[in-house]
């Protein structure tokens, strides 16, 4: 299968045919996303909002120029790290035919469980105490906010994964981090393609649709397709913009469009700080252009100057 440029150089456009059946004799999982002769349907596909609105509606504004979509899938990392969790919700559970999946920081705000470090790395190491300090208020002052609000449960009955089965027989498959894990690194350009492999080993898929890394991307891996969405918000430097995809699907194939959207990054610093948020100091790094990740950094120290 073999991916076409479908746009101008740059445009993050491409249209892939020649699907990949299911092995005959199996039966296709998910509901049908269109079956008429000529039908054409977009989804639109976002991750990491991150209790950041004004991220969300610079997407939702540009999903809206480009024509719309007729269903939503949001991929995790809602409400967490971020100044507005509420209006976040209410905006996404608003949008026409839409599906979510649980994050790794929403499955934190509703089960008290957090990132590194945890208290035995705490109790083994003291200079770790501070950053877990920091990292329990900051989860905590979510999990109020949320349930002062009345979406805790909402949040708590999120599912793992979401499936689809798109109008050409393409069977997709929606997650936050990998289709076997829900936490640690996900999907990013730096893996090869036997650590990609054991991330969709199973996945009973032909293409899988991932967030988590805040890094745009796509492979293909034993004829399957994986497609990091890239992330609304907490963006990582150099590009602040907000990312998304749109995948238009018809009964002779799909394409996949990642998109960016720009919004004003000193409206959400602004934001951040007025919402007294106890990890304002964090939050506000990823817009000032001050964090990359660590696979990207360790990327560009071996590829010297």
């Amino acid at each position: 299968m073999e991916a076409v440029p479908n746009g101008p150089p740059d445009s993050g456009v491409y249209r892939y045919n020649a699907r990949v059946r299911p092995p005959r004799g199996r039966t296709r999982r998910g509901s049908a996303l269109g079956r008429s002769t000529g039908v054409r349907m977009r989804l639109a596909l976002l991750s990491d909002v991150h209790g950041n609105p004004i991220a969300l509606d610079a997407v939702l504004a540009d999903i809206a120029r480009q024509g719309g979509a007729d269903a939503y899938w949001i991929l995790g990392d809602l409400v967490a790290i971020g100044y507005d969790p509420i209006t976040v919700l209410e905006r996404l559970t608003a949008l026409p035919n839409v599906r979510f999946t649980q994050g790794n920081t929403d499955r934190y705000v509703v089960t008290g469980d957090g990132p590194y470090p945890t208290i035995e790395d705490a109790a083994a190491d003291s200079a770790l105490l501070p950053l877990l300090v920091g990292v329990a208020q900051s989860f905590a002052w979510t999990r109020g906010y949320v349930t002062s609000a009345g979406w805790f449960d909402w949040l708590t009955e999120l599912p793992f994964a979401q499936r689809a089965t798109l109008p050409d027989g393409t069977r997709l498959l929606g997650v936050h981090v990998a289709p076997d894990r829900d936490d640690g690194l996900g999907v990013h350009p730096m893996l090869d393609d036997s650590e990609v492999r054991a991330m969709i080993r199973g996945c009973d898929a032909d293409l899988v649709c991932v967030g988590h890394m805040h890094w745009p991307s796509e492979r293909v891996v034993d004829h399957v397709r994986v497609v990091n969405v890239g992330n609304v918000s907490n963006p990582w430097a150099p590009d602040l913009r907000a990312s998304y995809a749109l995948l238009t699907a018809t009964e002779t194939g799909y394409a996949i469009q990642h998109c960016w959207a720009r919004y004003s990054v000193e409206a959400v610093v602004e934001a951040v700080r007025r919402s007294r948020h106890p990890s304002a100091d964090y939050i506000i790094e990823f817009f000032s252009g001050l964090r990359t990740p660590r696979w990207l950094e360790e990327h560009l120290r071996m590829s010297g100057p």
